[in-house]
């Protein structure tokens, strides 16, 4: 077991009352990890008021006054410490026995443009063993096909458009990803949250919220990463969706400008 420091500052400047949506809170799933929790601290103090949305993610309301906001938490969850689970006998279901609750997931959605990919999804994989290994082969794709980069980033990126550009940010690689599974008849959902350098090399760059996904095979739902493609310690789920519009961080409805981005998952070794 181990325990990690995880957190974010944000700071906006509006120059009106501006009402804001945010997906900050880490999962349900991940409350009882919790040592202490995630608060959301505002400055200046507003009201906030929380709701659980459609996914079951909890969502946070606000408005911002004019001026500069400071929105921030910082929190410690106990993990497990280990790699993620690896299940390489997990079996594909025939679309017509699997739960209803996985259906929405084969569905196209605002990034994950399934019509756009299904004969490309059938082309590359059509003759691979279904189930783990399918998936692993489309993670195996993506992540080669794919060139990461912060500079590549942008909001209106489609799976298509990234399959095409060959360059994105971790939710390109997640949205690709999602988009070729659901075509190969494989429910596939977003997945936004932290995710720390711990047992890894520290990255030399500004830590960002990180965009995995999770597939259903073998009657569960396991988690797969194509950007970085290896099973990980310490990933910490905040939100899940369809893609990345259903788990923005922040909605803001109105002009702002966010000056400062911090996010922190680090390590908190026993003194």
């Amino acid at each position: 077991m181990l325990n990690i420091r995880l957190g974010y500052e944000l700071i906006y400047q509006c120059p009106q009352p501006t009402p804001m949506i945010m997906n900050l809170h880490i999962h349900h799933s991940r409350v009882n990890d919790l040592v202490r929790p995630d608060s959301m601290i505002t400055d200046p103090w507003m009201p906030l008021v929380s709701y659980h949305d459609g996914f079951g993610n909890l969502c946070t309301r606000l408005v911002a006054p004019a001026g500069r906001t400071r929105i921030t938490a910082d929190a410690l969850i106990t993990d497990r410490g280990l790699p993620e689970t690896v299940m390489l006998d997990a079996q594909q279901h025939p679309v017509e026995t699997l739960p209803q609750e996985t259906l929405v997931y084969l569905l196209g959605s605002r990034y994950c443009d399934t019509d756009n990919l299904s004969s490309v999804a059938w082309t590359l994989f059509g003759t691979t063993m279904g189930g783990w290994s399918r998936v692993q082969s489309v993670c195996n794709f993506v992540n080669r096909h794919i060139t990461f980069g912060y500079e590549f980033a942008r909001a209106t990126r489609t799976a298509s458009e990234a399959f095409h550009e060959r360059k994105g940010v971790c939710r390109d690689y997640a949205h690709l990803a999602i988009t070729l599974c659901r075509c190969l008849n494989i429910p596939a959902r977003y997945c936004t949250g932290y995710l720390g350098d711990i047992g890894i090399p520290a990255a030399d760059a500004p830590m960002d919220f990180a965009g995995w996904f999770e597939a259903y095979v073998g009657g569960t739902w396991f988690t797969f990463d194509a950007r970085n493609n290896e099973p990980r310690i310490g990933r910490v789920l905040i939100a899940r969706g369809r893609d990345a519009a259903d788990v923005a961080i922040s909605m803001t409805f109105g002009p702002n400008v966010l000056e400062g981005f911090r996010v922190w998952a680090d390590e908190v070794r026993a003194a």
